[in-house]
């Protein structure tokens, strides 16, 4: 991917046309007008050996640019805060929206890049990380295009000289640039490794090694135009992937749940408190930790999800978890990548967040409503699939609840609450349009069940029926797993 050292300049730098910077700007503002009026976005990564000329060559690429419809992120070494949530956090919400195009100086390849010392098991994992982040932005219609600024040793110490004579050196200049050109070999065979792993065929690497800083944004302004002209003008739209064959109708998840187990009142009075008062303690040692845990429900319409949440959390310090309601994306989020809204609310360390409805709904709601095409949510499922693998490998623990009623139970419910002054609220035309669609949310929850029940995140399926009987379980399959989590060094 890289060439090789005493490899010439001339000879790897391909043929720039005659143009301008300024009217090759102009060529791209034009497609930036073009893009903004499409459900398309794009991420240009500019990333590179240390004083290579990142920052002119962001200058060049958005100087002709309608600022309203861009944005620059600079990343370099997180922060305590950041390092506090998940490691994608900040990327994901720096990421392109509709229309829009995001600048990446550096990007999630910063700590990959700059610790030739990583082992093998670290540089794999924040390749996967890469590797997923990239996978879901292209697949949700955004065009990345990556830059890796290339020079020689020689380059890069007249380069290092030049701004040591820049009035701004103390910022131009940091222990980065003289460490690489100090182990210049070392960090060379590393980048190469690196760029040679993480050379996606949805996101590939285009090496810049220019004469000139001129002639290096010609070059990196040229692949722009090229690669979003022939971007605005493709059918993104992708053929159905093929999953692993279901069980057999009388083996699917749900049908294998007793749903006439219940608990007496009496029962169900002698636990409960013991129960939410452990659950209390437990989410109080993961303060103490500085663990994470993420909680999701899902079910369906009318099992109790509320009812079970506020059981869950009756005794913890409110002070330590949050609630995060899922409902319909405002028109600001369904522009995002749908994973969004949730890294958006995913927990920092030390805290718990639960989900009212979660992620999940990609392959429930949307699915079963045709909110979005079929490609999309079956591609779902190992999106999620990974991005809670990632979530776990970074010590969280994720917990998912899913709770069940059959038919006949969620019309007397929905009946009792058309009934209830107080529960009127709760009921909407929606949930009789959904109440019609029983059958389809069953199907697609034994799919979301069979598909992304893994050993990292299990689902952990409740009889609904008698809602008593739900609460005692979630609390103690809380306590368990907590409990196990805290232990688990």
């Amino acid at each position: 991917m890289l060439p090789s050292i005493e490899t010439r300049r001339e000879v790897i730098a391909e043929e720039l046309s005659d143009q301008k910077r300024s009217d090759l700007g102009e060529d791209f503002a034009r497609l930036q007008r073009a893009l903004n009026k499409t459900e398309k976005s794009m991420l240009v990564i500019v990333d590179g050996w240390e004083s290579s000329g990142k920052g002119t060559l962001l200058k060049d690429l958005t100087r002709e640019l309608d600022p309203k419809y861009y944005e620059v992120s600079v990343f370099e070494e997180s922060t305590e805060e950041e390092n506090r949530h998940p490691y994608l956090h900040r990327f994901f919400m720096r990421a392109p929206y509709e229309g829009q195009i995001s600048f990446f100086d550096r990007s999630f390849y910063y700590d990959l890049l700059n610790n030739p010392e990583l082992e093998n098991g670290q540089l794999a994992h924040l390749i996967d990380d890469i590797q997923f982040v990239e996978d879901a932005l292209a697949k949700n219609d955004t065009l990345i295009v990556k830059f890796f600024l290339h020079q020689t040793k020689e380059e890069m110490q007249k380069n290092i000289e030049d701004l040591e004579e820049d009035s701004y050196r103390h910022v131009r200049l940091s222990d980065n640039d003289y460490d690489q050109l100090q182990q210049y070999e070392k960090y060379y065979h590393h980048f190469k490794s690196v760029l040679d792993q993480t050379n996606n065929p949805l996101a590939p690497w285009n090496v810049l090694y220019v004469e000139g800083e001129a002639d290096t944004s010609r070059k990196a302004l040229e692949i722009c135009i090229d690669r979003l002209d022939l971007f605005l003008d493709t059918d993104t739209k992708r053929k159905v992937p093929e999953l692993k064959r279901l069980p057999d109708a009388d083996e699917l998840p749900l049908d294998q749940v007793d749903l006439t187990k219940e608990i007496s009142e009496e029962e169900y009075d002698r636990q409960l408190e013991d129960l939410q008062k452990r659950a209390g303690d437990l989410l109080y040692q993961v303060y103490i930790e500085g663990k994470t845990v993420v909680v999701a429900y899902e079910g369906t319409d009318a099992a109790g999800k509320g009812g079970n949440i506020e059981r869950l959390t009756r005794y913890m310090d409110p002070r330590g978890y949050d609630v995060a309601t899922v409902s319909a994306p405002t028109k600001h989020e369904a522009a995002h990548h749908y994973l969004w809204r949730f890294y958006r609310d995913f927990p920092p360390k030390g805290r718990m967040t639960i989900f009212d409805r979660s992620w999940y709904g990609r392959v429930l709601v949307e699915r079963v409503d045709e909110l979005t095409p079929e490609y999309r949510w079956k591609e779902a499922y190992e999106e999620i699939n990974q991005m809670e693998h990632n979530l776990v490998h970074e010590g969280y623990l994720v917990l998912k609840y899913l709770l069940i009623i059959d038919k006949e139970e969620q019309r007397k419910r929905f009946e009792a609450r058309a009934e209830d002054p107080d529960k009127q609220h709760k009921l909407t035309d929606a949930d009789w349009e959904s109440h019609e669609k029983f059958e389809d949310y069953k199907q697609a929850m034994n799919e979301m069940v069979f598909y992304t029940s893994t050993e990292e995140a299990p689902w952990k399926i409740v009889s609904g029926m008698d809602k008593k009987y739900a609460r005692i379980q979630v609390l103690r399959d809380f306590i368990e797993k907590v409990s196990a989590y805290l232990e688990d060094e």
